[in-house]
């Protein structure tokens, strides 16, 4: 008899026992019972956007150019003026531009040429940039290394512009207007001038030569005053 009370009082001590360790087991603020971490503590779970790097991860790659293929991590944020218009591609070189010229719509009264337009298209077969304003000098219809500087007040703020292939960019060019009828006069005394072509630079691009389709340009004083190369095509 004493015996089997033994045993009762050890079996009901024993389910007394994991009765305790089983409330304990689930009592708020331990351990997930599994074993697991919370995904919000692992760091594998955090967005790749994210600028903490893995510790595991590849370094940082260098931005490259547009033509050398996508960068295997984002590339350092660029400044704003080629974020916005230049990027990554080069200037464009002097072979690369094909430039024209016409008379501007909107110029001013007189009987000179006034106002020009000049007309730069990329005829390359890669994307590439034009930036700043011209210089500009007169000459002849077969020596453009024969030249008569013009000064030139630049008009508006410069920023780099990409031009894809058959891309287009303008700057519009205003002289000093020569007045009256006939060969005309200049306001300041001078005598008017009229060149046959224009060379046209670029800074970092080379210059081109350019004449009207229909006349000369007649300026007076040699000076002209530019706006930076645009996308926008002026009037």
């Amino acid at each position: 008899m004493q015996n089997r009370t033994a045993v009762r009082v050890t079996a009901s001590a024993l389910t007394a026992v994991a009765a305790v360790l089983s409330l304990s087991a689930c009592q708020p603020g331990d351990s997930t019972p599994t074993g697991k971490a919370p995904v919000t503590e692992s760091p594998a779970a955090k967005s790749p956007s994210s600028p903490v790097s893995s510790p595991e991860g590849p370094a940082p790659a260098t931005s490259r150019p547009a033509f050398g293929g996508t960068a295997s991590a984002p590339a350092a944020p660029a400044s704003p003026a080629s974020a916005t218009s230049a990027g990554t591609a080069p200037t464009c070189a002097a072979t690369a531009l094909k430039a024209a010229a016409y008379q501007a719509a909107d110029r001013p009264d007189g009987t000179g040429t006034g106002a020009a337009v000049v007309q730069f298209t990329n005829v390359s077969a890669r994307t590439c940039t034009v930036t700043g304003h011209p210089t500009v000098a007169g000459a002849g219809n077969g020596s453009p290394e024969r030249n008569k500087p013009l000064t030139v007040t630049p008009s508006g703020a410069a920023t780099a512009v990409r031009l894809a292939p058959g891309g287009k960019a303008w700057v519009k060019l205003t002289f000093v207007q020569v007045q009256g009828e006939g060969d005309g006069y200049c306001a300041s005394g001078a005598q008017p001038v009229a060149y046959p072509t224009l060379v046209v630079g670029l800074p970092g691009s080379g210059a081109q030569q350019v004449a009207l389709e229909d006349g000369l340009f007649a300026e007076c004083d040699n000076k002209v005053t530019a706006t930076a190369v645009s996308t926008a095509k002026p009037a």
